[in-house]
């Protein structure tokens, strides 16, 4: 099968045969897995995103005497990437308002910056403490 053997000439393919209206040809169960995958990527990349700038935002408020350019520009970054991410898929903002998911991404960040600070783990709340507003707030850090 042209999928498991060239998944760029498969697309290509389906692509054309989408453009043509040859519903019939289509390969509906690959299309339906590679829609489906790409769903949960964009939805992973925002994640990312918000995990490194809550490290972020969590290192500048336990540890401001080594606030550096480079952390700065990194939220920035971080920001500016939830931004595009947003404008790519508005319905991506969901997850934003949605506490559960805001704390899955809190929760490694807090791990992180646990390892990365050297400090005790519970030295950082067990609740993200700031609010999706303060978190893409260009201002705030």
């Amino acid at each position: 099968m042209l999928y498991n053997q060239d998944f760029l000439l498969w697309t290509q393919q389906q692509v054309e045969l989408l453009k043509k209206g040859h519903w019939q040809a289509l390969d509906i169960e690959h299309l339906v897995e590679e829609l489906d995958t790409l769903g949960r990527s964009e939805q992973k990349e925002l994640g990312s995103y918000l995990q490194v700038l809550l490290l972020h935002l969590l290192k500048c408020r336990y540890q401001p005497e080594r606030r550096t350019k480079s952390w700065d520009q990194t939220i920035t970054n971080c920001r500016d990437k939830i931004a595009d991410c947003l404008e790519d898929a508005p319905s991506l903002q969901r997850l934003l308002q949605d506490s559960e998911w805001i704390q899955k991404y809190y929760r490694r960040a807090r791990r992180d910056v646990a390892k990365e600070t050297q400090m005790p783990v519970d030295r950082f709340p067990a609740d993200c403490p700031y609010t999706i507003e303060q978190i893409l707030d260009p201002e705030f850090s």
